[in-house]
């Protein structure tokens, strides 16, 4: 007997790895990126351009349809990670990207006070980003 698989099913698969091209990389920015380093924040960059936004953009069309399919715009367990989804992509644009050009320039020119200052808010922000993505999983995963 051949298993039956959904389109709904293939459609919940591609937002999960759009989930995690999107976001996985968040967490071991950390401990991949090391202080200072110009080429490593230009990288974040491209990282950000293109994979984080059109993963994230993947993510978002992907849920919409899966959402809209089974009438669950009810649910929280879609609307938080939907908000938290948008923020996400909203401070990819809006912040993590000019603060990582900024980290390039400063690293390239020695990365003093203002490159240490800003790197630490950066690092901040990202884990809170993170922390968000943890807190959507959860409401995906667990429905409350």
């Amino acid at each position: 007997m051949v298993p039956a698989i959904l389109f709904y099913d293939v459609v919940v698969s591609v937002h999960v790895m759009a989930i995690v091209a999107a976001f996985g990389t968040w967490f071991a920015y950390p401990l991949v990126v090391p202080r200072g380093d110009a080429s490593a924040h230009r990288a974040q960059v491209r990282l950000s351009r293109a994979v984080v936004n059109p993963a994230g953009t993947l993510a978002l069309i992907a849920g919409i349809y899966l959402a809209s399919d089974r009438h669950y715009w009810d649910e929280s367990w879609v609307g938080v990670p939907l908000v938290i989804l948008i923020v996400l992509m909203g401070i990819t644009g809006a912040y993590f990207i000019p603060r990582q050009k900024r980290l390039a320039e400063l690293a390239d020119a020695g990365a003093g006070p203002e490159y240490v200052a800003l790197a630490g808010q950066v690092r901040t922000v990202a884990l809170v980003a993170a922390a968000l993505v943890l807190v959507a999983i959860f409401f995906m995963v667990a429905k409350p």
